[in-house]
């Protein structure tokens, strides 16, 4: 009789407040998490695939340079007078033009 009334007590319709709980979760995530995340990327995309000659970029590893040759998948850049070196396109992360218009 005693697992009778456990059994009574328990609520009715408990299992789809869950769900709507995890799919309010996942939703959240997708507003402030993926979704700006995938158009970073794809805009960092489209800055890398519109490069040319002249443009000043910033690499991943902190190096400020003049895109001097485009290639498929590599770029020719100029450090400095005379210093050139040859990178993958997806080690550039920044404009670095863009970059010093915010600061002014």
């Amino acid at each position: 009789m005693f697992t009778l009334l456990q059994a009574a007590a328990q609520p009715q319709g408990a299992g789809w407040t869950f769900w709507l709980m995890i799919g309010a979760m996942i939703l959240v995530m997708w507003l402030f998490m993926w979704r700006p995340e995938s158009k970073r990327r794809k805009q960092m995309q489209e800055f890398i695939a519109n490069l040319k000659k002249g443009d000043k970029v910033i690499t991943a590893g902190g190096i400020h340079a003049t895109v001097k040759e485009v290639k498929e998948t590599t770029l020719l850049i100029e450090v400095d007078s005379n210093v050139t070196l040859r990178i993958e396109k997806n080690m550039v992360v920044a404009d670095n033009a863009a970059q010093a218009e915010e600061k002014k």
